[in-house]
């Protein structure tokens, strides 16, 4: 039952590990992988990232803005799976559900477009409603400092849906007599979200988190690129390690040093998962990933 599962992981998660020696050559197409030169020295691939002037600021955008849709995606999610399982009519709870998840399944392309039409300065939706009301209009695309909020609101707005299931599937599971006990206790219904669901829910929760931590170096590209595009002026604050070296391979062509870039994010992508998961073994045991 496990052997096509098995055969997937390795043809599209192990096999390609080979291409990490990309970031050691002086890749040349015509010559493929194995048969093109080592680099001398052999870190050069690295060098020219890390000598770049963009390599901080990328990592630390990645990172931040990665740390931000965990932190506040969570909390969202949680909240939302407790209101769907406190709603007691099934029609409305299916039809809020529906609503919810519809985002999820729009295209980051179409997303971005809607994004455009809304914040663009000359005629978006925003400024219109904005110039109506006698107020100035915001260029949103040369303001930098926004965007991580913007990036935010619609990151969670299109994914809250359909994180939200696993952890109403887990409020599903909780034992209803123990809610029982609590009411005739007299515990009111915040008590009992905070003493009861928050602390059975947080094993899932914790699993949930690393999860996400380990692909907190690998950004949504579509995501992105789609919203935010080729604006040099909002680089500051949004320009991640995928969207650096897309651009890096566009402008340059060069294989190696995109990958060097690439294996760097998976390198850091690992020692944060592994960190995270010895201080969620310190205090959630049950919950660590190994």
């Amino acid at each position: 039952m496990t052997l096509p599962a098995m055969f997937l992981l390795l043809l599209f998660n192990y096999f390609p590990m080979a291409g990490i020696i990309i970031a050691f050559k002086n890749f040349n197409l015509s010559n493929g992988i194995f048969a093109s030169p080592w680099m001398h020295p052999i870190y050069e691939n690295f060098r020219y990232f890390f000598t770049s002037d963009n390599w901080v600021s990328v990592t630390r955008n990645t990172i931040l803005l990665n740390l931000l849709f965990i932190a506040v995606g969570t909390f969202v999610n949680v909240a939302l799976a407790i209101l769907f399982n406190e709603i007691r009519s099934a029609w409305f709870k299916r039809t809020a559900q529906s609503l919810t998840l519809l985002p999820y399944f729009i295209s980051w392309i179409v997303v971005g477009v809607f994004a455009y039409n809304i914040l663009n300065y000359e005629h978006g939706m925003l400024n219109e409603w904005f110039a109506k009301l006698g107020m100035d209009k915001i260029d949103w695309y040369s303001r930098p400092g926004a965007w991580p909020v913007l990036i935010l609101i619609i990151f969670v707005w299109k994914s809250v849906g359909y994180n939200s299931i696993i952890y109403l599937a887990s409020l599903t599971g909780i034992d209803h007599t123990l809610y029982e006990s609590a009411t005739i206790d007299g515990a009111t219904k915040f008590q009992q979200i905070r003493y009861i669901t928050v602390p059975l829910l947080r094993p899932t929760i914790v699993v949930l988190t690393l999860l996400a931590i380990g692909h907190i170096m690998n950004s949504d590209f579509g995501m992105f690129y789609s919203l935010v595009g080729d604006s040099a002026q909002l680089y500051p604050t949004v320009d991640v390690i995928d969207t650096f070296v897309f651009r890096s391979l566009k402008g340059s062509g060069d294989m190696g040093m995109s990958a060097a870039a690439s294996f760097y994010q998976s390198v850091l992508a690992f020692v944060l998962v592994y960190f995270s998961n010895r201080v969620a073994r310190k205090y959630e045991s049950g919950s660590a990933l190994f």
